[in-house]
């Protein structure tokens, strides 16, 4: 049974969640966010359920802390329903973002189609100039430094990996990674392929060589030197 990590201040929230997810998951209710990294730098975790209104240390801080040394997936509880606010979770590492009241079912549903992505990634390990995708560890290597991408960062990158020359429209990228249940604007994607590219220029990986805007359609990657290196064992 997969471990979800409840992060919120209010008990009774903390009681709710708990009734809605304990018939299929393990959940783990912790009332701060320091509380919330401490937990996840010795246990296993497999989501987190996160508040942003916390006192102490906010959702956002608590977010940004997590991203520092886990890839987890991380979905953002709040009654702050503003686009600035919903840009601004997935901009630091949040991979989804539900306001509060919410309904149960949805809910449901956007942590099973966040398990599904994972799922859907394991298994592989793809090379692509020296960038090492790994979809078994979840890792992300360049030059034997570990680069840290949220899993919908991941997700996007083995995407475009695995299907190199093929122009994605916005649309194609939200029902791909994100599917029916995600928050579906155009930002959204605009936002994580900003992300992919601010951390892959900082891990000195040449990015803008390969991930290109098809403007007024969305994003490709391109490679006309060599075809797709796709390999069982790669050594770090």
């Amino acid at each position: 049974m997969k471990t979800i990590l409840l992060v919120d201040d209010e008990e009774r929230m903390l009681d709710l969640l708990s009734i809605y997810l304990s018939p299929n998951y393990e959940c783990i209710k912790v009332n701060s966010g320091l509380k919330a990294i401490s937990y996840v730098k010795k246990n296993k975790v497999d989501l987190i359920l996160l508040d942003v209104m916390m006192p102490e240390m906010d959702g956002w801080d608590t977010c940004r802390e997590i991203r520092r040394f886990s890839t987890l997936p991380i979905i953002m509880l709040t009654a702050r329903n503003e686009t600035t606010d919903i840009v601004k979770g997935l901009k630091i590492g949040a991979d989804d973002y539900i306001t509060k009241p919410f309904d149960e079912a949805e809910l449901l549903a956007r942590i099973e189609a966040i398990f599904r992505r994972v799922k859907n990634g394991e298994n592989q390990k793809i090379e692509f100039k020296g960038l090492i995708w790994d979809g078994t560890a979840h890792e992300l290597i360049y030059k034997g430094q570990d680069i840290q991408v949220t899993p919908k960062e991941f997700s996007l990158i083995g995407l475009f990996l695995h299907n190199q020359n093929k122009v994605f429209s916005r649309p194609n990228l939200l029902e791909s990674i994100w599917g029916d249940e995600a928050f579906t604007e155009d930002r959204t994607v605009d936002s994580h392929v900003r992300n992919i590219r601010e951390k892959l220029r900082n891990a000195d990986f040449p990015i803008d060589q390969y991930l290109s805007t098809v403007w007024g359609v969305g994003y490709k990657w391109v490679d006309a030197e060599s075809p797709l290196k796709e390999e069982s064992n790669i050594k770090k």
